[in-house]
């Protein structure tokens, strides 16, 4: 009995991912540089805050919004920034420094989150205007980080920061909206949460963030080398001090 011929097997071809090497090795510079960054110091007013000679990145957003798990992502550090419990009580500004071969060559500050119900109004108000102050007048401030739970979207009063640190913008001030928590979105809800924000950021650079599936991590740690280092990427002048925008004040 002759065997039939086995018929040949079905091939199928997965489409190739292609990865710029160029691209890899900035997002691993970046990375490694972040992954110094070290706590320099807390204080719960302005007029307490240390001024350095460094370019400082801020970040901002509403409690609830991953700040903490953002930045603890970016630098590959489990408890670099505190992550409260009970959002809103983190009330303080803490500066961390960042550098290789333990020379900082930038700073990073972590504002406390904001627009909390649970929080005393009269707290809100204070926080809200010791924020203002330091994003009109901070004068070393290079570029702010405002992350944002595309679920909700901007709200006002992510609306009202964005307006404080405009004329600062437009002096070379950088800015990134973070949409933190995008694995929680389908495809198409993220891409139409990235068209949203990048309508109401008005300019600044808007990118899905997962700290979980760690989408977009690459690129957003890559963006704030290029702000520290002008030098070593795209121009990042450092921008003069806004005064006359109001604080932000909490809206009735």
């Amino acid at each position: 009995m002759t065997t039939p011929p086995r018929k040949p097997a079905a091939s199928y071809s997965r489409k190739a991912t292609t990865v710029d090497p160029q691209a890899a090795e900035r997002a691993r510079v970046a990375r490694g540089w972040l992954h110094t960054a070290h706590f320099l110091t807390s204080a719960p007013q302005l007029e307490h805050l240390p001024t350095f000679d460094l370019p400082e990145i801020a970040f901002v957003g509403r409690s609830n919004a991953g700040k903490s798990t953002a930045i603890n992502t970016l630098t590959q550090q489990t408890r670099l920034a505190f992550a409260s419990k009970t959002p809103g009580r983190t009330q303080h500004i803490n500066l961390f420094g960042v550098g290789k071969q333990k020379v900082d060559d930038a700073v990073l500050a972590d504002l406390p989150g904001y627009g909390y119900a649970a929080v005393p109004k009269e707290a809100k108000l204070r926080w809200q205007r010791v924020m203002g102050n330091y994003l009109m007048t901070r004068p070393n401030l290079r570029g702010v980080v405002l992350m944002c739970d595309p679920r909700h979207g901007l709200t006002e009063l992510d609306d009202i920061l964005l307006d404080v640190i405009r004329p600062r913008v437009e002096q070379g001030l950088k800015f990134l909206v973070l949409l933190t928590k995008s694995d929680k979105l389908t495809r198409s809800d993220g891409a139409k949460a990235l068209s949203i924000a990048r309508l109401q950021a008005g300019g600044g650079e808007v990118k899905l963030f997962s700290a979980l599936k760690q989408h977009g991590v690459d690129e957003a740690a890559e963006l704030l080398w290029r702000w520290a280092h002008p030098e070593d990427g795209q121009p990042a002048p450092p921008s003069e001090p806004a005064s006359e925008q109001a604080p932000i004040d909490e809206q009735p």
